[in-house]
C-alpha cells in the first residue's frame, strides 16, 4: 500500500514552491505526539528567523527515519535527487579531505530536509562564501552531573561580561536541553584553529575567575559539579544545534534565542515546536540584526599567547581528529596514572 503524501506550498524569494511531504501524520516525537507535518509547518512559520541564523552556511542534517526514539545518522553531502534549489559548497574536513556540503537558502530547502526526516540542523560557524573563516565565535556551556540549567545561566552571565571586556557582543540561546549557547559575531579573518584558541582563552579566563563553577577539563572524571566550557565545539566540522532547530528530545524542544534580560527566568522546556512560532510572532527574533556589526578576537588571541607563555598549552582534540601540534596525550588521566604505577 502506497504511503499517503501531501504537497505543501512554501513561500520564498523566488515565489512559492510546492514541496511533497510523505507520511505527514507519522509521529516523530512519540511522547508529545508531534508529527512530520507539524515539523514541516513549524519550519515554514519560523523560516525567516531560522534562515537568518542557519542559512548560507554549510549544514549537517541529523536525520531520524523512525522518529526521535530510533536510530539516526548525519547527512552532510547533497543526496541523489535533491531539488535544484538545494545547493552545496565544497568544505575541507579535519582530515584534509574536501567534499561538497549542503547549504540551505530558502524555506523550501528546509522543508525538503524535513521530508528527508531531518530533525536537528547543525550549521557551520562560517559562510558558504568563505567556509574556512568563521564569522561566529560560539561557546557551549554544558552542565555536568550535579549542575543544571540555572548554573549554566549564571556562567553565561559571567561570559557575557567577559566578551564585552574584549570587544565582543554576546547573543544567547537555549541548547534545547539543559545547556546554554553563547554566540558572538566576529570578523571572518581567522582560521578555525585561531578561533578555537580564542574560545579556549575565554574559557580559561572564566575558569580562573570562578573555578568552583567553571571547568575546561576535557576528561569527565576531572570536571566535578561544574559547567564545562566545550571548547571543542569550535573546531572545524564541529557544530551544535542551530537557532530555532528542533531537538531530538521527548518534548520536541527547540534551541531558542532569548534576550539576556529574560534568560534568568525562562524554562528551556517551554520552547517547543508548538510554542516557538507564537513567541516569534509576539516578541520577534532576539537575534535579529546579530550580524549588523562584528567584533574581533585579537584580545582573546593575546590572552592565548599570554597563557602559552605561562605554561598553559594546547588542549585535547576530539578523538577522531588527526594528532594536532602541541596537543597533550589523548589518554584519560586515571589510565595514564595507572600505567605509570
Amino acid at each position: 500500500m502506497a504511503s499517503t503524501a501531501i504537497v505543501l506550498t512554501v513561500p520564498g524569494p523566488h515565489g512559492d514552491r510546492e514541496v511533497r511531504l510523505s507520511s505527514p501524520d507519522r509521529v516523530l516525537w512519540e511522547e508529545s505526539g508531534v508529527t512530520k507535518r507539524e515539523l514541516a509547518e513549524y519550519l515554514i512559520e519560523v523560516a525567516p528567523a531560522f534562515l537568518a541564523a542557519n542559512g548560507d552556511r554549510p549544514v549537517s542534517l541529523q536525520r531520524f527515519p523512525g522518529g526521535v526514539d530510533g536510530e539516526w545518522f548525519f547527512s552532510k553531502n547533497p543526496p541523489k535527487g535533491a531539488p535544484e534549489y538545494v545547493r552545496a559548497v565544497d568544505v575541507v574536513y579535519p582530515s584534509g579531505r574536501r567534499h561538497p556540503q549542503l547549504v540551505l537558502d530558502e524555506a523550501a530547502a528546509v522543508v525538503w530536509a524535513a521530508q528527508m526526516n531531518t530533525v536537528v540542523f547543525h550549521p557551520w560557524p562560517s559562510r558558504a562564501s568563505d567556509t574556512d573563516h568563521p564569522d561566529e565565535l560560539r561557546i557551549d556551556l554544558d552542565p555536568q552531573p550535579g549542575t543544571d540549567f540555572a548554573d549554566a545561566v549564571h556562567v553565561a552571565g559571567s561570559l557575557r561580561g567577559l566578551l564585552t571586556e574584549v570587544g565582543l557582543t554576546g547573543f544567547v540561546k537555549t541548547s534545547g536541553n539543559r545547556g546554554v549557547h553563547v554566540f558572538a559575531p566576529i570578523v571572518p579573518e581567522h582560521e578555525f584553529l585561531d578561533v578555537r584558541h580564542a574560545v579556549i582563552a575565554a574559557a580559561r579566563e572564566l575558569e580562573r575567575r570562578d573555578p568552583d563553577r567553571v571547568t575546561t577539563s576535557w576528561w569527565k572524571e576531572e570536571r566535578g559539579e561544574r559547567i564545562f566550557v566545550d571548547y571543542n565545539q569550535a573546531n572545524r566540522d564541529r557544530t551544535m544545534a542551530g537557532a530555532y532547530s528542533p531537538r531530538a528530545l521527548a518534548s520536541a524542544t527547540v534551541s531558542c534565542p532569548v534576550t539576556w534580560d529574560e534568560l534568568p527566568e525562562i524554562d528551556p522546556g517551554a520552547f517547543t515546536v508548538r510554542t516557538v512560532p507564537k513567541r516569534l510572532r509576539t516578541i520577534g527574533d532576539p537575534w535579529g540584526g546579530m550580524h549588523d556589526t562584528a567584533g574581533r578576537i585579537d584580545v582573546l588571541l593575546q590572552w592565548w599567547e599570554r597563557d602559552l607563555e605561562q605554561g598553559f598549552g594546547e588542549l585535547p582534540f576530539p578523538p577522531d581528529f588527526p594528532k594536532m601540534p602541541g596537543e597533550p596525550p589523548r589518554v584519560q588521566p586515571s589510565r595514564a596514572r595507572h600505567s605509570e604505577d
